[in-house]
């Protein structure tokens, strides 16, 4: 399996920011059927206006992906310890571009994996993980390695794909993206991540449009 989201990540670098940004028609077309019709943009906007510009604490973004979406905020970001973390080499390596063209200094990029996170426990006041939860293979220890890594009342800001909202999206999710390895079952329902993060966060905000969860939550 971590093979199979290697090669994926590798096939897709060359389209992947059009896909995820609706920058082609197809794009959009791609959003319509698989998330209903949400704008990725936005919901993006709204997870990452919950991180205040002059925030100087330490911040993990797991997956970085390609940047596409932060490389502005971090731009602003000028007082924070910035962590970005991918399993795709591939992906790490545009994020790492995009950084430098920007002239951030601030960030630390490494290859690594979510499940075993090369952090001792509560370095992080906060963790971003964008487009990333429904990727991710063992689920149970990414959700358990992010509580690990965060300080107590450190916050988990997240956005991605749940089943059980959108049929042609959960067809698509199950067939053509498990397929491809961009997406791993099992899916969440929105009703499964709140279960999972009530032992142990307060749920600040926790919203669902079309086939995307976005939420905010502090660690107790």
């Amino acid at each position: 399996m971590a093979d199979k989201i290697k090669k994926s990540y590798k096939f897709s670098k060359s389209f992947y920011d059009d896909a995820i940004t609706q920058g082609k028609w197809w794009s959009k077309l791609y959003f319509k059927l698989l998330w209903g019709g949400v704008d990725d943009n936005e919901i993006a906007r709204r997870v990452l206006n919950w991180i205040p510009d002059d925030f100087s604490g330490k911040l993990l973004d797991v997956p970085v992906g390609t940047a596409v979406f932060t490389k502005d905020k971090y731009r602003r970001m000028t007082k924070a310890d910035i962590t970005c973390l991918d399993y795709s080499q591939d992906m790490l390596e545009q994020a790492e571009s995009r950084f430098r063209g920007a002239g951030i200094t601030n960030i630390k990029t490494m290859q690594g994996d979510v499940g075993v996170l090369p952090f001792v426990e509560g370095t992080f006041d906060k963790v971003l993980c964008m487009n990333g939860l429904h990727v991710f293979p063992a689920k149970e220890k990414a959700y358990a390695e992010i509580l690990r890594t965060l300080k107590p009342g450190g916050e988990l800001l997240a956005c991605f794909y749940v089943a059980g909202e959108q049929k042609v999206a959960d067809w698509l999710a199950r067939t053509v993206m498990t397929r491809m390895g961009w997406f791993t079952p099992p899916f969440d329902t929105a009703d499964d991540v709140k279960h999972r993060l009530e032992p142990y966060y307060d749920i600040l905000d926790f919203h669902v449009e079309g086939a995307m969860l976005y939420f905010r939550a502090r660690k107790r």
